[in-house]
């Protein structure tokens, strides 16, 4: 047995601590996985919260088959694309910053945000996952609820089209 399922276990009989410790252990990644879909801290905070609400009102229904992240990701990728929906607003977020020099960082964030921006909804949201957020191929796939090949067809094809789009604005 794993170990999310013996902490779902734990909650499902109502100890606190074990909701506790899920959430300490899966908010980081959900949190940035909202502010890398929109723009505004505040919402995207929000969505988090509400990501793991809907989790825990249907916590009795979850069925556990491998990963709880994997349906967080679920939810968390429905709450902000409805919120992208009515806010029509950019959906990224500022990029976690990565560089000594402060403005170096900042025009990098930049840059990539605006690379980002330019992918189509399908391409951001593979990327994300797969460069930003670190999950594997077969993950993304079940996240996503498409095939292996279509999510490997998604990332080459988002390294290239990210590729060429940062290496025209370190040309310019």
């Amino acid at each position: 047995m794993d170990a999310d399922f013996l902490l779902l276990r734990r909650m499902l009989d109502g100890d606190d601590q074990a909701i506790e410790a899920f959430v300490r252990k899966y908010y980081p990644k959900i949190l940035q996985y909202c502010r890398l879909h929109i723009f505004d801290r505040g919402y995207a905070e929000d969505c988090t919260q509400e990501t793991f609400a809907r989790f825990f009102r249907t916590l009795p229904q979850y069925r556990h088959y491998g990963k709880a992240a994997n349906y967080l990701y679920v939810i968390a990728g429905n709450l902000c694309r409805d919120h992208i929906r009515k806010s029509s607003e950019l959906p990224l977020e500022e990029l976690p910053e990565q560089s000594v020099n402060p403005m170096e960082s900042l025009d990098l964030r930049m840059d990539i945000r605006e690379a980002l921006a330019r992918l189509s909804p399908e391409l951001r949201e593979t990327a994300v996952l797969y460069f930003l957020q670190g999950e594997k191929q077969t993950e993304i796939a079940r996240i996503l609820g498409i095939g292996l090949p279509l999510v490997k067809y998604r990332i080459r094809r988002a390294r290239e089209l990210l590729k060429n789009c940062l290496e025209k604005e370190a040309v310019t």
